[in-house]
C-alpha cells in the first residue's frame, strides 16, 4: 500500500510540474491545455505503473535517492523560473532578481558560435511573445541551475556516499537497461558508459538547439514563436544534458564501488589462504 501511495504522490507531482508552464504563462490556447493534460496525463500514468511495480522498465536508480529527486526538482525550477521571465511581470522583485541572475550569465555564454548565439538568431525580428533579452536571461537561468545540480549531485557523491552505504544496491532495479552479463568486465563497461553519456551531455548541448530549430523550421513549427515553447525548449535543451552528466557521475560511482567490493573480497580470500590449515 505504501508503495502505492508513493507511486500515485509521484503521479500527481508530474502532472504539477507539466502544468507549471500553463498555469504561470498568459495566454494559453485551448488546444495547448488540452495538448499539456494529454502529455501530463501519460507521463503521470508512466510514473505511477514504474513506481508501483517491482520490476524496473525504464526509470534508472529508482531505490537511489536523491538522483531522480534532483533531476524532478531541477526541471521543476527552470520551468517555474522561466516561465516568470517569460511572463513579463516586471513588478515583481523576484522576476527582476532573475532577470539580473540570467543577464549575467547569458552575457558570458553569448560568444560566436555558441548554442545561444544561435538561438537568438532565430528569434523573430518582431516578436510579440519574447525578446532577444529575455531569451538570454532564460538561458542563462537555465544553465546556471544545471549547473547547480550537477554540483549538488558531485558533493553528495563524496559527502553521503551515495547510493547509501548501508544499502544492498541492486543494479538490475537501479540499472533496468544495463545487462551486467552482456560480457565483458562490467566494471569497465560501466565506465565506457560514464564517458559516453558525459561526452554526449556535452555534445548535445551544442547539437541541439540547432537541430531542433532546424527540423522545427523544415516541419513548419515554430518553436520560437511563443512564450510556450520557448520554455520547453530552453528546459529540455538543458534538462537533457543535466541527466546524461548525472548518469555519468552515477555509473563511475557504481564501477568505483564495485571495483572497492573485490578488493576487499580478493584481500578477504588472500587472508584466507595464508592461514594455516
Amino acid at each position: 500500500m505504501s508503495k502505492i501511495v508513493g507511486a500515485l504522490l509521484r503521479a500527481a507531482i508530474v502532472v504539477l510540474v507539466v502544468s507549471m508552464p500553463s498555469l504561470v504563462l498568459p495566454g494559453t490556447t485551448p488546444e495547448g491545455a488540452e495538448l499539456v493534460v494529454l502529455l501530463a496525463l501519460v507521463l503521470a500514468a508512466f510514473t505511477a505503473i514504474e513506481y508501483s511495480s517491482s520490476y524496473p522498465a525504464l526509470i534508472e536508480f529508482r531505490d537511489a535517492p536523491p538522483f531522480n529527486r534532483l533531476r524532478l526538482l531541477s526541471l521543476t525550477l527552470m520551468l517555474f523560473v522561466l516561465s516568470m521571465v517569460a511572463s513579463g511581470a516586471h513588478d515583481s522583485s523576484l522576476v527582476l532578481v532573475l532577470n539580473a541572475m540570467g543577464l549575467l550569465f547569458g552575457q558570458v555564454l553569448e560568444y560566436p558560435g555558441s548554442p545561444l548565439a544561435a538561438m537568438i538568431h532565430h528569434l523573430p525580428a518582431q516578436s510579440p511573445f519574447i525578446t532577444p533579452v529575455q531569451a538570454k536571461v532564460m538561458a542563462g537561468l537555465a544553465i546556471f541551475i544545471t549547473l547547480s545540480a550537477l554540483i549538488i549531485f558531485a558533493i553528495l557523491l563524496r559527502t553521503q556516499k551515495w547510493p547509501d552505504p548501508g544499502r544492498a544496491f541492486n543494479v538490475w532495479i537501479n540499472l533496468p537497461t544495463f545487462d551486467p552479463t552482456a560480457g565483458g568486465d562490467v566494471i569497465n563497461r560501466l565506465i565506457r558508459d560514464a564517458r559516453v553519456n558525459a561526452i554526449l551531455g556535452f555534445t548535445i548541448t551544442f547539437i541541439l538547439p540547432t537541430a531542433g530549430l532546424m527540423i522545427s523550421d523544415h516541419l513548419g513549427i515554430r518553436i520560437l514563436t511563443s512564450s510556450h515553447g520557448l520554455v520547453w525548449g530552453i528546459a529540455l535543451w538543458m534538462f537533457l544534458p543535466l541527466s546524461l552528466f548525472m548518469r555519468a557521475l552515477a555509473m563511475a560511482r557504481i564501477a568505483t564501488m564495485i571495483r572497492d567490493h573485490r578488493a576487499r573480497l580478493t584481500a578477504a580470500v588472500g587472508m584466507d589462504g595464508a592461514q594455516p590449515a
